[in-house]
């Protein structure tokens, strides 16, 4: 439906004459070595404005587990490895019959399962909350369930509900709980589909109804629900989510309950993203890629490098506003592997050495560096420094900081670093070894609150007309499916130019691109903003507003009332001319 027209979309931005000063609550660098002299845009990433997402995105690192009947196997199936697939899905794999598959429940005594143990684990290892397998595609529940016999209580000698001594542990520890839940089950009646991307008929809502409500029920207060592969239809997606919504309606879902219902969008496994993503989201991450449920003859080696790598991928996701939950996967009898085990612990050190550096802190605007990722912590600014540089050229550069510097000294220690600006970039000289072998960080302490001058932003002319092509124009990204993981699509939900001016002017900006004619469109200049139809966008000029001068004056599109967080935008924007107010029609 996006019926496109070539189309010149003007916003027209209007503002007093008036010299415009920045106050000096965020003032620009006043230090002899230089600096920015422009205000910059708030540099922090925060999160969302409903409350209780944003108390699940100041989680920030949780505890995957994937255990089940899959766990008794290891991965092995009649005396030899099962290399195909996820162990956790070896019953597909190895073509195992449910009386087989059953044969494995008589034996499955998880008698070193502790509760206690694994919650310890987690908060030494830094994490916030703990997330665990409540039913895989084999179907085998783990908990007590009266939908069908085909759980740990019924079927098993251990007898006991694992699941609920794991949540009563979490609250006792102080950590939040949550659940995944497979909405494929061969068990009630899914063929073996490599992709797991079974629709579900009508003969199986029932007991996913049933089971979602005992586990949203009978284990207190739920944090997050992630829901697994299959393909619904969109009225089932809302089904499922809306029992949640009914029963733990701060829980937060996540988006694999499809059709975009869920409150937050799951990455592949393991994606640090390449590009900004808008909204709530989290990467799933896994010791061990290969995969999730325990595999007896997996690999385990070069721990300190398995730390480093683990690191570097929580501090990415964290740096770009995701949260990070990362798996173990128990033996069948309930004991963790020593090996993630001491993966964690060591991942734990490391935050113990930089307590502010990542969990506390947020994401920033300054996005991905060729060196490192950045975080900030209130006036502390986090430069983690994955890419040291080479003994003789020790420079590291941040560009567009808007904001004077105090101090610069790796985290952790008392001597100070040496630095200068370059224009608006900071240049900090680095010692030719890091303080930290896992991922070094630098400290950088702020005067004020972070502010920054994004890369693009263009600077108007004396004439106060400027032309900014595509790559002026930063775009902000989310993600939306039409009901499965491989209908999954990457959308744009936003447009942004950033604009400066010496001096307060009036002015008018028209954008060339094509939009959707009925979409309704909110454009925001500043502080300011307007509601537009698509088809106004196509043929006229929108504003007046205000652009003060010396300081960033974001100019921003974005769908006014979209149907959800990650539906695509609809205007292909070529280019954006910034003029004075008065050469084209207002709105």
């Amino acid at each position: 439906m996006r019926k496109v027209i070539g189309v010149v979309l003007a916003l027209l931005l209007a503002v007093a004459a008036a010299v415009a000063s920045p106050p000096a609550a965020v003032a620009t660098q006043a230090d002899p070595a230089g600096g920015p002299r422009t205000q910059g845009i708030p540099g922090e990433i925060g999160p969302s404005d409903d409350k209780d997402l944003a108390a699940w995105q100041k989680l920030q690192f949780g505890m995957f587990i994937h255990w089940g009947l899959f766990s008794e196997l290891g991965g092995v199936w009649k005396g030899k490895p099962v290399t195909k697939g996820y162990s956790e899905q070896i019953q597909m794999w190895a073509d195992i019959s449910e009386e087989e598959y059953l044969e494995v429940a008589e034996r499955f005594r998880p008698d070193r399962f502790d509760p206690a143990e694994i919650c310890s684990l987690a908060k030494q290892a830094g994490m916030r909350y703990v997330v665990i397998t409540s039913k895989h595609h084999d179907g085998f529940s783990m908990f007590d369930t009266g939908t069908t016999g085909y759980d740990v209580v019924d079927a098993t000698p251990y007898g006991k509900d694992p699941l609920k001594a794991l949540a009563d542990e979490c609250r006792s520890q102080g950590l939040k709980f949550g659940f995944y839940f497979s909405l494929v089950d061969w068990h009630q009646g899914h063929d073996f589909d490599g992709n797991n991307n079974n629709p579900i008929p009508a003969s199986m809502e029932p007991v996913i109804e049933g089971q979602l409500r005992e586990l949203m029920t009978r284990y207190g207060d739920i944090a997050e629900v992630w829901f697994d592969m299959s393909s619904p239809t969109a009225a089932q997606s809302r089904k499922f989510a809306g029992i949640v919504r009914e029963l733990q309606p701060k829980a937060a879902i996540n988006s694999r309950v499809w059709n975009n219902q869920g409150d937050f969008r799951t990455l592949g496994d393991n994606e640090i993203p390449d590009v900004a993503l808008d909204g709530a989201w989290q990467t799933p991450a896994s010791i061990y890629h290969e995969t999730w449920g325990y595999r007896s003859w997996q690999k385990r080696e070069d721990l300190p490098g398995k730390i480093r790598d683990l690191v570097g991928g929580l501090t990415g996701v964290r740096a770009r506003g995701g949260n990070y939950l990362l798996n173990i996967g128990p033996r069948g009898d309930g004991s963790v592997v020593e090996f993630e085990a001491d993966v964690l612990r060591g991942m734990g050190d490391w935050l113990d050495r930089h307590p502010d550096a990542v969990l506390g802190a947020s994401a920033t605007r300054f996005g991905g560096q060729p060196w490192g990722e950045v975080t900030v912590n209130d006036r502390d600014l986090f430069l983690h420094v994955s890419k040291w540089p080479k003994s003789g050229d020790g420079e590291l550069r941040l560009p567009g900081l808007a904001t004077s510097v105090r101090d610069v000294r790796e985290d952790g220690s008392k001597d100070r670093l040496k630095w200068r600006w370059d224009g608006d970039d900071l240049v900090v000289t680095l010692p030719d070894r890091p303080r930290d072998a896992v991922l070094p960080v630098v400290k950088v302490e702020l005067g004020g609150e972070l502010r920054i001058i994004p890369e693009r932003t263009v600077a108007l002319g004396p004439d106060k007309s400027a032309v900014l092509d595509a790559d002026d124009i930063e775009h902000g990204y989310s993600y939306a499916d039409d009901g499965s993981y491989y209908s999954t699509q990457r959308t744009t939900v936003r447009h942004t130019a950033h604009i400066t001016a010496d001096r307060a002017a009036r002015l008018s900006v028209s954008v060339r691109g094509e939009a959707r004619p009925e979409a309704l469109y909110r454009v925001q200049v500043g502080k300011h903003s307007r509601l537009v139809t698509g088809a106004d966008l196509t043929r006229r000029a929108v504003g007046p507003f205000s652009v003060p001068g010396g300081k960033v004056t974001p100019v921003t599109i974005t769908l006014a009332e979209p149907e959800h967080a990650g539906e695509e935008l609809g205007l292909r924007l070529d280019s954006l001319l910034v003029e004075p107010t008065g050469s084209r029609a207002d709105l």
